[in-house]
């Protein structure tokens, strides 16, 4: 459908994407991967044709469409969400008026008492035929259901847009992507803006997508569910892996340790190999051999500076620890009444929560979440009830209004320390590499930060406040894939209590061990409490299955176990002893060319020379000393020789169990 070929760009100095190849195929949904930063949304760019490369090139299937999902919306427009949305629908809407008009004209001909023309009644059919093969006559219905399905409720359809946030103008270009149905279907974190309802029903609408899909996401289980390749942007380069999201992690991993290997391996044949030229390259016996051995070296060092070494990354988990233990009771809300203006959000509200709770907040978006979630941290008064907060609990709320709150003339070390305790500031540096702010970075000015490194910046600062009652509102916005699982694994140590809303279903999943759902009531929000994590809670709900966790490794039976165990024992043996005979050679080597060095000199002894018996002795002698040291240089070659097929066969034995 859409191919391109060595595509690069760079801005200034730097290489942002170096010569990339993507062949995009009709039913493809592939996943594009990769630390912010790294070139994703340019590159969706370039594919969509938004932006062109610095070189390469770019061919889509003749007739095929690509659909980017970009920010186009007037936010002022005085235009209602509907009428907006059909904006895409607009052929379909002219051949309808075309149809229109032909009937018109035939029940004219017929008013009159003539018969419809040929060509008349052929025109029709043509348009008829078009319209159906459009999707004419389920145009209405697919437009209800989409707007519907990302969350507009009906007598949203008729508002403006200018009434509109951000994440809604986001769904309304969504909806318009959507129902245009390109054949090649670009989207940049589609999901970000939707909540988990909506999800659930993008989800279907990609399942059953006729086009190819390329999609950046930072939503693990999306890509698990439905990515069948993942393209990895990486210092410039795109790497493809089969599979979801978690077949690529396991992929990569074996991907690393093979090529790993194999650099290990070559720069043994590279140091064998220079062995032999160190040692014989005055000789003017071996003189050839040393010089094919220099250009051997040459396409082994040429082989390995084209594999990438894999990225050295510290496996780095926070410890992150409250200041106190809290009361058993951490939070109670009592008869709760809230409303904004003629709207009633809740009425009577009763909730608690308990030490240790880890409570997720779900539901529709518009239900009461936020509302709730800012009640419970104090940010706003309850205009009804009481709000309590238990014995010794210390409270820190985390939303993402609060990264306009940074310190612009700050730099990343300074906004941190500033939250930091004097005993605290010497591990202020190790804080911010968990957060993958590492050497320079953190001399950075905030004013220059993406809305993700301010993200980062701000949960450094919430985890050096030592609180027991953490309040995370969307506490994954912005954050790409490894930054997520530094946070996660943070919060999965944390010994307080967790009340968070997030659209993140495998961070729920991972710190999650109660389901509050919030959803419209009889005038005022409801609430049920599940116990469990979102899977849980999706399967009691839904009926739908928990997301599929990865598949696990097929474990080999004992018999062809031990059977590998033998032989990789038989391998190593073999190893052991070709390095023995290496090490023997080379030392009897040494003592051979030091006796042969000896007898030289004896030979050049005048008394020796005057001495014809003792010299024809010693030189005959010299002969000896160097046909010994003639096989000595054979076993060494052959040793070498018979090490490095061993340690070839290890490295290919390993490269086609990853493949």
């Amino acid at each position: 459908m859409l191919r391109a070929e060595g595509l690069s760009k760079s801005f200034g100095a730097r290489v942002l994407l170096d010569a990339i190849d993507l062949h995009v195929h009709p039913a493809d949904r592939i996943g594009l991967v990769g630390r912010n930063g790294e070139g994703k949304t340019t590159l969706l760019r370039l594919l969509s044709g938004q932006e062109r490369g610095d070189s390469g090139s770019l061919v889509l299937r003749r007739g095929a469409r690509v659909g980017y999902l970009r920010q186009e919306v007037d936010p002022s427009s005085e235009c209602a969400v509907i009428e907006e949305v059909r904006t895409v629908q607009e052929p379909i809407l002219a051949l309808e008026r075309q149809l229109r008009a032909l009937e018109h004209e035939s029940e004219d001909h017929g008013a009159a008492g003539g018969e419809v023309r040929a060509e008349l009644a052929q025109r029709y059919d043509v348009a008829s035929e078009e319209f159906r093969a459009r999707g004419g006559f389920e145009a209405d219905a697919d437009l209800r259901s989409t707007l519907a399905g990302l969350g507009f409720d009906p007598e949203r359809w008729q508002a403006p847009l200018r009434t509109l946030s951000g994440g809604w103008l986001m769904r309304v270009e969504l909806a318009k992507l959507l129902l245009a149905r390109p054949e090649v279907l670009l989207l940049d974190e589609p999901t970000n803006h939707l909540d988990l309802p909506s999800i659930a029903w993008f989800e279907g609408v990609i399942r059953s997508y006729p086009g190819a899909l390329v999609v950046v996401s930072h939503d693990r289980t999306f890509l698990d569910r439905h990515a069948t390749r993942i393209a990895e942007l990486d210092r410039g380069r795109l790497n493809l892996f089969s599979g979801n999201y978690s077949d690529y992690v396991r992929q990569k991993a074996e991907r690393e340790r093979v090529s790993t290997a194999r650099r290990e391996h070559l720069d043994k044949q590279i140091s064998h190999a220079q062995k032999f030229v160190d040692r014989f390259r005055a000789k003017a016996t071996k003189a050839t051999q040393a010089q094919s051995r220099l250009k051997k070296i040459e396409k082994l060092a040429a082989e390995r500076d084209t594999l990438v070494a894999p990225e050295h990354r510290k496996d780095i988990r926070l410890r992150f620890k409250s200041a106190t233990r809290s009361g058993d009771l951490v939070l109670r809300l009592d008869q709760v009444d809230k409303a904004y203006d003629e709207k009633t959000v809740y009425r009577g509200l009763d909730f608690e929560m308990r030490r240790g709770q880890r409570v997720a907040l779900v539901g529709p978006n518009g239900a009461g979440k936020s509302t709730l979630l800012r009640i419970a941290s104090g940010s706003i008064p309850p205009q009804a009830g009481v709000r309590e907060l238990g014995h010794n609990v210390e409270m820190a709320f985390y939303a993402q209004h609060q990264l306009d709150s940074l310190n612009t003339r700050n730099t990343v070390l300074q906004e941190v320390e500033s939250e930091a305790s004097l005993e605290e500031t010497p591990r202020v540096r190790g804080l911010l590499g968990g957060f993958l702010f590492s050497g320079d970075d953190v001399e950075k000015k905030i004013s220059v930060l993406s809305g993700g490194e301010k993200a980062r910046v701000a949960l450094a600062k919430l985890l050096l406040g030592h609180a027991n009652f953490l309040v995370l509102d969307e506490p994954t916005n912005h954050l790409d894939i490894q930054a997520r699982d530094v946070l996660v694994r943070a919060l999965e140590d944390y010994d307080g209590t967790l009340l968070f809303i997030s659209h993140d279903r495998d961070f729920i999943n991972r710190l999650a061990s109660e389901i509050l759902e919030v959803r419209p009531g009889d005038g005022a929000a409801e609430i049920e409490r599940f116990p469990g994590n979102f899977d849980e809670y999706e399967q009691r709900t839904s009926g739908v299955e928990p997301s599929a966790a990865a598949p696990s490794v097929a474990k080999p039976d004992q018999a062809e176990r031990r059977q590998q165990i033998q032989q990789q024992r038989r391998h190593d043996k073999a190893i052991r002893a070709a390095t023995t005979a290496i090490q023997t050679a080379e030392a009897e080597i040494d003592r051979l060319e030091s006796e042969l060095e000896r007898l030289g000199w004896l030979c050049a002894d005048p008394e020796v020379a005057r001495d014809g018996e003792r010299l024809r002795e010693i030189q005959s002698e010299r002969q000896a000393v160097q046909l010994q040291l003639d096989a000595q240089y054979t076993d060494w070659e052959r040793s070498s020789g018979e090490l490095e097929s061993l340690q070839g066969a290890a490295t290919d034995e390993s490269a086609e169990t990853s493949a």
